[in-house]
């Protein structure tokens, strides 16, 4: 079983444990990922297991959660099945703790250059080194911005600031992650690029997850246009007939599936309050509509459980974020795909992994918050 070691928030060593039930750990490119730890109420150490320390995956210094939850039920089998449910986020969770608060006189927090210069802006600016200083975490640092990801022009207004951080990931394919400093005892926020291991490049050696190659155990395919849409009226500033409303996309007749997508939050003035220029404000709706779009794809879902003695070795071969191909000669099934999370299970039967390659199935609540973008906030008369 994997070792876990049991950390105070400011990284003081508590104790470490390996002789836990199980332990399902998420990993996330673009999201926040979670963690489920079992343990026997009687078994030692189990009382530093409270809400607020961090556990750590063995010396896996990007593999931490933070205990946000704990449960316990008592049944007639007693002592033997008396087991905490001990339950958290990554660490990465710690910036939905904030919300992006526009400076003073501006009616946004905007920024502009590479994605992961944009990331690292508003990171920096309410949860690092904020205005206001208690909203600073000390903890936490920014890594060196090395402007990678393309160029992107962001506003944001009281949006919770994980969420934001997820928008830009997903629109750019960076990655982000909170991560841990022991010897500075600092916690690090950071921006990745995956790595390119498709069949067809020849940068790296190529992986192909397949039943056929004896490298996928278990594999879900599902495909589907439900959530597409490829035409939006974007809708900004100003009520009823006056309402500026452009355009996106150039589907027509039955191909044409229309949605409606409410940007009343982008400005139409700049950080001194000026009114900017009509066709500046149509290409930042324009630009609200293309992203707002690209959620709304054909949906193609690919779930797997991969072989652990496949003949690719996790975090060597492959790893969280990298591009691969998934085939399944069968099915006529052969995809380039990011793996955009990673689920790994430790049991004292063994150890495996689970991998979503590309966008994961929309839960209930992404799919309400999908359905209340769509609301177009018109005042009726």
């Amino acid at each position: 079983m994997k070792s876990i070691r049991i950390l105070t928030p400011i990284l003081d060593l508590l104790a470490e444990i390996d002789n836990y039930e199980s332990l399902l750990f998420t990993r996330r490119w673009h999201e926040v990922g979670e963690f489920e730890l079992r343990i026997n109420r009687h078994k030692r150490h189990t009382e530093l297991l409270q809400r607020g320390n961090l556990i750590m995956l063995g010396s896996h210094r990007n593999k931490v959660g933070i205990i946000r939850h704990r449960e316990i039920e008592l049944d007639e089998n007693g002592k033997k099945t008396e087991n905490w449910l001990v339950k958290g986020i990554t660490l990465k969770g710690v910036m939905a703790q904030r919300i992006t608060v526009p400076p003073v006189g501006d009616s946004h927090d905007r920024a502009s250059g590479a994605a992961e210069t944009v990331m690292k802006h508003y990171a920096n600016n309410h949860i690092v080194n904020p205005v206001d200083v208690k909203r600073k975490i000390d903890i936490l640092v920014i890594a060196s911005d090395q402007q990678r990801g393309s160029q992107i022009s962001w506003e944001s207004r009281f949006k919770n600031l994980a969420e934001e951080l997820v928008e830009i990931s997903k629109a750019s394919g960076l990655g982000w992650d909170v991560f841990l400093d022991i010897q500075q005892k600092k916690w690090i926020f950071d921006v990745f690029e995956g790595r390119n291991l498709t069949v067809n490049q020849t940068e790296n050696p190529p992986v192909i997850f397949s039943p056929q190659f004896e490298s996928l155990k278990q594999l879900s395919f599902v495909e589907s246009d439900y959530n597409y849409r490829n035409f939006g009226y974007i809708a900004g500033q100003g009520e009823g007939e006056d309402r500026r409303v452009v355009e996106v996309g150039d589907a027509e007749g039955l191909s044409r599936i229309e949605t409606f997508i409410d940007s009343r939050d982008i400005s139409e003035e700049d950080e001194s309050g000026q009114a900017l220029p009509e066709e500046q404000v149509i290409a930042k709706l324009r630009e609200r509509g293309q992203q707002k779009l690209s959620e709304f794809t054909q949906d193609f879902f690919l779930e797997g459980q991969i072989l652990t003695n496949s003949p690719f070795v996790y975090e060597k071969d492959y790893d969280l974020g990298d591009i691969v191909t998934i085939q399944n000669r069968e099915w006529g099934v052969t995809r380039d795909a990011r793996i955009t999370e990673i689920k790994e299970i430790y049991e004292p039967g063994g150890f495996q992994i689970e991998a979503t390659f590309g966008e994961s199935r929309p839960t209930l609540v992404k799919k309400l918050k999908q359905e209340l973008a769509q609301i177009s906030g018109e005042v009726r008369k």
